[in-house]
């Protein structure tokens, strides 16, 4: 009898260890299920340096035509056939900051371009505090996470992926691919958007699907300054107007910063790394072909057109002190579009901070709400 009851309670045990093993075996393949489907954690950056390394042959996503494109934007070639409006115009004793905008005709993302001087620098190391990603995550709170992960040791290129945080809206995630190239006395920039086996697309982030920006660093004839010109257009799935308040009332106060922060970065005489692989440490020299083209355009936005467009601001300021019916009519149509601009969750509350936005502009009498919803443009 006892026997009996041995065996049943040995196999009530094994029953009770089979069943244990399997809850055990299952939550361990939920786990397994879970992390790989539901969480995309980042490699570290040891992981993607030796990707890149190990896959030096990138796909020529960044090409010379590219620099072609990029430097007949910068030198405004085709300016006629377009209509650009002025954003911002400030100055101070360390950097001075143009930028105006232009929609295009095809219907693309809005076009920006930009002038930036910095007194007292050189071209080089201007250069390098622009292309030191791993630095500006230091100082640019709006960056989240930057990680390279491959480059073309034969092309130059280089493809990264970064995050950056929008306040009320889900951050952006962009995977771009650049180059650089040096001419006889400037550097230029090109970036675009591009994918990646490394980086899925991720429900929790909003991939920017088109992405074109460059810029030209040189030297200021006859001062000890540099300046960068930048073209940019990209979409990040915000609405127009929205974008272009949030440019021109945020962007000079990001310009002092990037220049604290720059100056900064020569006092600790910050160098690149110079063992990692990069578009930096691989720039390519620009094609004569191309560099002849560029001898002849000695005119910058920055540099000589400042004093006129403060002048022509001051007499529109002048001539438009008290908003007529019209403008509060088109100023209304602007917080329309701001209910509009943030679809995705948050209409009611773009909706009133662009209405607070017109009823202080209408308060103090100031600024005309014409050149406010014009005016006003990353």
């Amino acid at each position: 009898m006892n026997s009996v009851f041995f065996r049943r309670d040995v196999s009530v045990t094994d029953g009770a260890w089979v069943a244990t093993a399997v809850s055990i075996l299952l939550i361990f393949l939920f786990r397994i299920f879970k992390f790989r489907f539901f969480s995309s954690p980042s490699p570290s950056i040891a992981d993607y340096v030796s990707h890149a390394q190990i896959q030096s042959r990138t796909p020529r996503v960044v090409s010379d035509d590219d620099l072609k494109w990029l430097i007949q934007n910068l030198e405004e070639r085709n300016e006629a056939a377009e209509m650009w409006e002025h954003v911002i115009h400030k100055t101070n004793n360390r950097i001075s900051y143009s930028a105006k905008c232009c929609k295009p005709t095809d219907g693309g993302p809005m076009k920006y371009l930009s002038v930036t001087v910095f007194e007292d620098c050189s071209a080089e190391v201007l250069k390098d505090f622009y292309m030191d990603n791993d630095y500006r995550k230091q100082w640019d709170k709006t960056v989240v996470d930057h990680h390279q992960l491959q480059v073309d040791s034969h092309t130059g290129i280089e493809i990264g992926r970064t995050l950056k945080k929008f306040p009320l809206l889900t951050s952006r995630e962009y995977v771009l691919a650049w180059k650089l190239w040096h001419g006889n006395d400037n550097f230029y920039c090109f970036t675009k958007e591009c994918d990646h086996d490394m980086v899925p697309r991720q429900m929790k982030y909003v991939r920017v699907s088109h992405f074109r920006s460059g810029w030209r660093i040189r030297r200021v004839p006859g001062r000890n300054a540099c300046e960068i010109k930048m073209f940019h257009q990209e979409n990040a799935g915000l609405n127009v107007e929205m974008a272009k308040l949030a440019f021109s009332k945020g962007i000079w106060s990001y310009v002092c910063k990037m220049d604290n922060a720059f100056r900064n970065y020569v006092a600790i005489s910050h160098t690149p790394q110079g063992s990692v692989l990069s578009a930096l440490t691989l720039i390519v020299k620009v094609p004569s072909e191309l560099e002849s083209q560029t001898v002849d355009v000695t005119v910058s936005m920055g540099t000589n057109r400042g004093e006129e467009i403060l002048t022509q601001v001051a007499k529109q300021k002048k001539l438009l002190r008290k908003p007529s019916k019209k403008l509060i009519a088109k100023g209304l149509v602007l917080v329309g579009g701001a209910a509009i601009c943030l679809s995705h969750g948050h209409s009611a509350l773009g909706a009133k901070v662009a209405l607070a936005y017109l009823l202080t502009k209408l308060n103090k009498r100031a600024t005309p709400l014409k050149q406010t919803t014009h005016n006003t443009s990353i």
